[in-house]
């Protein structure tokens, strides 16, 4: 008998044994119903809302690759017909950030430049937020960067700004190319970045801009955690040297704070500004033009997949220990005499039982519990349907990832009791204690990264950018390793632990 038909009937076999125990197939059915429950459930218990009952909350701008996106800014500008460029100085950029009053009514600031304070020259495409972009600007702390579209970030020189230090940029546009260069002298040019804007029009708008997100404080919580606070900062930026070339429509600079929000008199919000004396430009600006993460994401709809897990790890251990403890496991082998090829087929069923009854799980909750939390006036971070794909069938993955570990550690430890305990132990528990602020974050992150919990990664929806000023942890929802090397991980121990169970399987019960 070949390999692959003695392999199809021992998995035949094993999944005739387990459809024929209603307390697995319920027990299966149970865990999928359960993470589809307490996640609808849950869902429907989040309620927001920008202000009164009655308010509408403000449109979100979207980005051209339709992600969810801040672009709020002060922007000195004029139209660009055609191919041009902007050349200019950067010989200064301040900043300021707001304390805690110290008496009440007594407003405190502080001098300070945030590291991603930017400021520089930008081609737009109009002055509609999340309209597509390129710019070129020196920052707080990170030197002189290229970003365009809100995602895309290019490093140049490591150079700062000062009054002793200024820094020349040049941006140019040929076609839908657009190409930063920069300068210490405003002689020897160093290229920085390419951008290609496809469907750029002929016009555009071309000038001078300044931003600036909050200042991010990260305390350590009581309880080990750690608590995330954003404080109103801006920056101001000199210009001068201030160069055009190409065709321009319009005689004079137009002055547009983006993204502005208004008080309810119709007044702005924190304004920028700017102020122009000959031909030095001082620009102050506040907020940020970057991918946004302040939102709900829609593998929150998930809350019931540890329920659901600690099902499937039961119902995973009792299918290999029923046979110790009944004394059926002597006829499963004399069956297939091949130890590990046994092992390996009752592995096979037991993950695609549970996988299936993932994918459906996962498959419902997470359309229908986005669709819920906008009905309550969540906004859901935006993401393509291929990240979407891969939040569903990845936890389903993963839940047939913890089956298999938990399958090999009851063949280990031939009780049910002990191998359910260490299962949720090496699985559950890390991720728990490292999403709930019980532990510092940096032992959080480890967690994450070296036990079979990593694999909660695969349902991260929106990456951790790095030019982005932001509370990257576990209990705001951001893994240490990307989705599919956390997966990795897990697939790595579910293996590790088979081989085990192998190599115990054919020592002890030969």
């Amino acid at each position: 008998m070949t390999f692959a038909r003695s392999f199809a009937r021992l998995s035949y076999a094993e999944w005739t044994k387990f459809r024929t125990v209603r307390g697995w197939v319920l027990g299966i059915a149970v865990a999928a119903l359960v993470t589809v429950g307490l996640g609808l459930f849950s869902a429907s218990g989040s309620h927001s809302s920008c202000g009164g009952p009655d308010d509408v909350c403000p449109a979100v701008p979207i980005g051209p690759d339709g992600e969810a996106v801040d672009d709020k800014f002060y922007f000195v500008h004029r139209a660009l017909d055609g191919d041009g460029s902007i050349t200019v100085r950067v010989s200064s950029m301040t900043g300021q950030v707001r304390l805690p009053d110290a008496t009440p009514g007594v407003r405190r600031v502080a001098s300070k430049v945030e590291p991603w304070a930017k400021a520089g020259v930008m081609i737009k495409d109009g002055t509609r937020q999340g309209a597509a972009y390129a710019a070129l600007m020196v920052t707080g702390g990170h030197g002189v960067r290229m970003q365009h579209d809100f995602t895309h970030d290019t490093a140049g020189s490591r150079s700062g700004v000062s009054k002793a230090a200024p820094r020349w940029l040049r941006l140019t546009r040929a076609g839908d190319e657009l190409t930063g260069y920069e300068s210490a002298d405003g002689t020897r040019w160093v290229k920085v970045g390419t951008a290609r804007l496809a469907g750029l029009p002929s016009t555009v708008r071309v000038g001078l801009f300044a931003a600036s997100p909050g200042d991010l404080t990260v305390t350590q919580a009581d309880l080990g955690g750690a608590v995330a606070a954003s404080r109103f900062a801006q920056a101001t930026a000199i210009f001068d040297h201030v160069g055009l070339q190409g065709g321009t429509s319009d005689g004079s600079w137009r002055h547009d704070d983006i993204g502005a929000a208004k008080e309810p008199d119709g007044a702005i919000h924190h304004p920028g500004g700017a102020v122009q004396a000959g031909g030095t430009f001082t620009v102050t600006g506040v907020g940020d033009i970057a991918p946004r993460t302040d939102g709900q994401t829609v593998e929150k709809t998930l809350s019931g997949l540890l329920a659901g897990l600690i099902v499937v790890i039961v119902v995973a251990v009792v299918f290999v220990t029923a046979e110790y403890r009944r004394g059926l496991i002597r006829t499963t082998l004399l069956a297939g005499p091949r130890r590990g090829r046994t092992l390996t087929a009752k592995a096979v069923v037991i993950a695609a039982v549970t996988f299936v009854a993932g994918l459906a799980a996962a498959g419902v909750t997470v359309p229908l519990g986005t669709h819920i939390l906008r009905a309550n006036g969540n906004y859901i971070l935006p993401v393509g349907s291929l990240t979407e794909l891969r939040v569903v069938a990845g936890t389903a993955a993963l839940l047939a990832v913890a089956a298999v570990l938990a399958l090999a550690l009851g063949t280990v430890f031939r009780r049910s009791a002990v191998a359910i305990t260490g299962a949720i132990a090496l699985v559950i528990l890390p991720r728990i204690l490292a999403t709930t602020s019980v532990l510092p974050v940096e032992a959080s992150r480890w967690l994450l990264r070296v036990t079979p919990a990593a694999g909660f990664a695969i349902e991260q929806s929106i990456p951790a950018y790095p030019q982005v000023t932001a509370f990257y942890s576990p209990q705001a929802g951001y893994y240490p390793l990307a989705p599919w090397a956390g997966f990795a991980v897990s697939c790595g121990y579910a293996a590790l632990a088979l081989g085990l169970a192998v190599l115990v399987l054919r020592r002890r019960d030969a």
